[in-house]
């Protein structure tokens, strides 16, 4: 009941590869070559057109944007703190030696 069953492997048949064929003959006419205009016109997945890209530009200037932006707070919140820690120090510097 609690065995697992498991399919019967495929069997395999090994073929050998044939003799290649031989070269045509150099006196026979050549095929008529098809016509390139019947052939499907096969297009890439991803079209990339003029408003796809300007998309994409805005979307990477924004990003940017937003980072620098968030950058520079974490600069300006450094640099305040930095300056807050001179002061309080100063001023506690200042009080110690009045004693």
């Amino acid at each position: 009941m609690f065995r697992p069953k498991y399919p019967t492997p495929d069997t395999y048949t090994i073929t050998t590869a044939a003799a290649p064929a031989p070269a045509p003959a150099a006196d026979r006419a050549p095929a008529a070559a098809t016509d390139p205009a019947s052939a499907p016109v096969v297009r890439p997945a991803v079209q990339i057109t003029p408003a796809a890209v300007a998309t994409g530009a805005a979307a990477v200037l924004v990003v940017g944007t937003v980072l620098v932006s968030m950058l520079l707070a974490v600069a300006v919140t450094a640099g305040s703190v930095a300056v807050l820690a001179v002061v309080l120090r100063s001023l506690h510097n200042g009080q110690t030696f009045k004693r």
